[in-house]
């Protein structure tokens, strides 16, 4: 049996008016596409996100009709955490346009995974004609507390890790919507959430709109996590199996105790001048990871300390037979080129067979306090060096890895 809603009733003063629903449509009194993305835009609290998944809500609305190389976005809308929202407004007329939908809206995802948030600044500022970070400046009118840094660099992190809420906003029930659902939990390269979301309108009597939105269907997140450890590290999920037993090594924890505090001393001193590059995490390991603009994971910079030598380096590192060892190979191969821009200290080093950018110095008095100030301040600045001359080109290089591969 098909659903289908009720008209509302209207009761004023013992009088009771039954409301007439505005058939969506490019008919004389329908309402059009266009008009539903005018409506979200103008009012983004008509989406039901929060039943949808709650870490969107109190979103933005930023602008319609966002130009990507997939076609233009009916309606882009961002959090003030910086979370990303993407909706698609769809006449329900047949199944081909159900497929094609989902088509579209999965591509829009796909190519804004590529972005950044100064790819999406650009595009807001070309869209709606206003210089400046136009994406910054109509958050901060609704939350004037946003932080632009911190805005930044979480936006381009959910861009490249996928993490949308994908709306598509239907004009009412049709027989085997729900399986668009289905279908996207197939395509779990993405973080994304997803809604179906029915939006009937209907004719108030003093002439305005009474609007009665419905969850459709809704997806749990579908997130795949790619973890990339450096070469010769073996990356452990959850405890080990005399953890789990309840049986901890005093003098492990006590080592990793000692390492996670050393990496969170460290990163309190470490400060990177590229704005769109996120601060690493301190880790219980021998080495942090700062994470390189290539899919999947598939490239970032190793900076260890190997206490027994007293050694603190940093380097390029790799998945194998991916776009990040395609960057790392086209950093090597550019040495020539770039080996002055990293201080006259780094050189290019053999890694199991693969060639990559290296440093590394001996601190004698590591183990002192001025000893390790003096093995901050330099580890700190060779981070930064290497975030500024390899970001960009890993970048790049993993931009023409993928157009090889298509």
């Amino acid at each position: 049996m098909s659903r289908q809603h009720a008209s509302p009733v209207v009761i004023t003063q013992g009088t009771s008016t039954s409301l007439r629903q505005v058939r969506l449509g490019a008919t004389q009194d329908g309402v059009s596409e266009a008009d539903i993305q005018k409506l979200i835009h103008m009012h983004p609290s008509t989406l039901p996100i929060e039943e949808i998944d709650p870490a969107y809500k109190s979103p933005v609305a930023i602008c319609r009709e966002l130009m990507t190389p997939a076609g233009p976005i009916d309606n882009f809308l961002v959090t003030p955490s910086g979370l990303p929202i993407i909706v698609e407004c769809k006449l329900w007329r047949n199944p081909e346009s159900r497929r094609e939908v989902v088509g579209q809206i999965i591509d829009y995802a796909k190519e804004l995974s590529r972005w950044t948030s100064s790819d999406v600044q650009r595009e807001v500022s070309r869209r709606l004609q206003l210089p400046g970070n136009v994406v910054l400046d109509l958050v901060r009118a609704i939350d004037p507390s946003v932080d632009e840094i911190a805005f930044n660099d979480a936006l381009s992190l959910n861009l490249r890790k996928g993490r949308f809420l994908l709306l598509i906003v239907g004009d009412g029930i049709r027989e085997g919507v729900e399986t668009i659902a289905e279908y996207l939990q197939r395509h779990a390269g993405l973080q994304f959430s997803l809604g179906l979301v029915e939006m009937p309108i209907f004719a108030m009597p003093d002439g305005g709109l009474l609007v009665t939105p419905r969850v459709l269907a809704k997806t749990a997140t579908i997130s795949r996590t790619v973890v990339s450890a450096p070469d010769g590290y073996v990356v452990v999920d959850g405890p080990t199996g005399a953890e789990a037993n309840g049986d901890i090594d005093p003098d492990r924890e006590a080592i990793a105790a000692e390492r996670f505090q050393f990496w969170t001393d460290f990163l309190g001193h470490l400060r990177l001048d590229d704005p769109e590059q996120p601060m690493p995490k301190a880790a219980k390991l021998g080495y942090i990871s700062v994470m390189m603009p290539a899919p999947n994971g598939s490239s970032w910079l190793t900076v260890y300390r190997e206490k027994a030598k007293d050694t603190l380096g940093i380097f390029l590192s790799a998945s194998r037979n991916t776009a990040g060892e395609f960057a790392m190979q086209t950093v090597a191969d550019a040495w020539d080129e770039i080996r002055s821009e990293f201080g006259g200290t780094a050189e290019i080093i053999d890694r199991d067979g693969r060639k990559t950018v290296s440093d590394s110095k001996i601190f004698p008095a590591l183990s002192t306090p001025q000893g390790k100030a003096e093995a901050f301040e330099w580890l700190a600045e060779r981070v930064n060096t290497f975030v500024n001359i390899v970001r960009p080109r890993v970048r790049s290089a993993a931009i023409d890895y993928e157009s090889k591969s298509t």
